[in-house]
C-alpha cells in the first residue's frame, strides 16, 4: 500500500482566484538539485518582479540554510504550520533577496507523519494553509509564486506538496538511474491526480548536473528527452563549482556569482518557466 492509498480521504483540491501559482519541486532521489533549483529559480523569479515564497518542506532545512536563515531564528516553522499550530504567514521570513521570502523548516517535520496519524485532512494541511496566504493583505505583500521544496522521499510531506500544487517541477540528475526514479515519481503524480488533486500537472523536467565531457550525461539527456518529449525544459543546469559553493555562504548562486555558467542557466530556466506559465494561462 502506498502513502497515497493510506491517506486518501476522498476530498478534492480547489482553486481560487487571486491565489499564487504553486509549484512543487519533487524527486524522491536525494542530491538531484531540488533545493538548489528552488532557491535559484525563486531568486530569478523575484529578480524579474515576481513576489515569491519558498516553502521548505524538507526536515533537513537546506533551502532555509542556503538562503542564510540561521537555525536559531526558526522560532515558527513549516512544522508548526502543518501541525495546525500557526498560520503560514507566521513562519515566513524575509531573505536578503528582495521579493523572496521563505517559510523555514526544522527537524520536527520528520515526525509529522506519525503525529498526524489518521487525521482526515492530513494530506491537505499545506493546501489549506496556502489557501489563506494572500487573504486580507495589500498587493505589495501578496505572493505571485509559491515554490515548495520537497524532501527526497514520497512521504506525507511530498503528498501535501502535490495536493497543494498546480504543477510539479522535477529536477533530474544526468545519471544512470534517472529514468527509473522518474517513472516512480510519475506514478505518484498520477495517483495524487486521481485521488487528491485532479488539477495537478507536470510543469517540466529540468536536467541537472550536466557534464558535457561525460558521454553518460549526453546519453541520459537523449533518453529523457525521448521518453518525456516537450515536458523537458531546453535549459540544462551544468555541473558548476560556484553552484556547489554558494549555499555554504547562505546565498543563491545568482547572488554569489551572477556571471558564472550556473547563474546563467538558472536565469534561462526562469525565463522558460515564465514562458510555460503564459502558455498554460492561454490554454485555460
Amino acid at each position: 500500500m502506498t502513502v497515497i492509498d493510506q491517506i486518501y480521504q476522498g476530498d478534492k483540491a480547489s482553486t481560487e482566484p487571486g491565489r499564487p501559482r504553486i509549484i512543487a519541486l519533487a524527486n524522491q532521489k536525494g542530491g538531484v538539485g531540488k533545493t538548489t533549483t528552488a532557491i535559484n529559480l525563486g531568486t530569478a523569479l523575484a529578480a524579474i518582479g515576481e513576489r515569491v515564497l519558498i516553502v521548505d518542506l524538507d526536515p533537513q532545512g537546506n533551502a532555509s540554510t542556503g538562503l542564510g536563515i540561521d537555525r536559531r531564528d526558526r522560532n515558527c516553522s513549516t512544522y508548526d504550520v502543518l501541525a495546525g499550530e500557526a498560520p503560514l504567514r507566521d513562519a515566513v521570513v524575509a531573505t536578503a533577496v528582495p521579493r523572496l521570502h521563505i517559510a523555514a523548516s526544522t527537524m520536527d517535520l520528520s515526525g509529522l507523519e506519525l503525529e498526524l496519524g489518521h487525521s482526515r485532512d492530513r494530506a491537505f494541511r499545506l493546501r489549506d494553509a496556502i489557501a489563506v496566504l494572500n487573504k486580507d493583505v495589500d498587493p505589495p505583500l501578496d505572493y505571485t509564486y509559491v515554490l515548495i521544496d520537497c524532501p527526497p522521499s514520497l512521504n506525507l510531506l511530498t503528498v501535501n506538496a502535490m495536493a497543494a500544487s498546480d504543477a510539479i517541477l522535477v529536477p533530474l540528475q544526468c545519471e544512470f538511474f534517472a529514468l527509473e526514479g522518474l517513472s516512480q515519481l510519475l506514478q505518484t503524480v498520477e495517483q495524487v491526480r486521481s485521488t487528491l488533486n485532479p488539477e495537478l500537472t507536470i510543469h517540466g523536467i529540468v536536467l541537472t548536473m550536466f557534464d558535457s565531457r561525460n558521454n553518460l550525461s549526453s546519453q541520459v539527456v537523449a533518453d529523457v528527452r525521448q521518453f518525456m518529449g516537450k515536458k523537458v525544459y531546453d535549459t540544462m543546469i551544468p555541473r558548476n563549482v560556484r553552484i556547489s559553493e554558494a549555499p555554504s555562504y547562505g546565498k543563491p548562486v545568482l547572488v554569489y556569482d551572477l556571471k558564472c555558467v550556473g547563474s546563467e542557466a538558472y536565469l534561462k530556466l526562469a525565463t522558460e518557466v515564465i514562458q510555460r506559465e503564459r502558455e498554460l494561462r492561454t490554454m485555460h
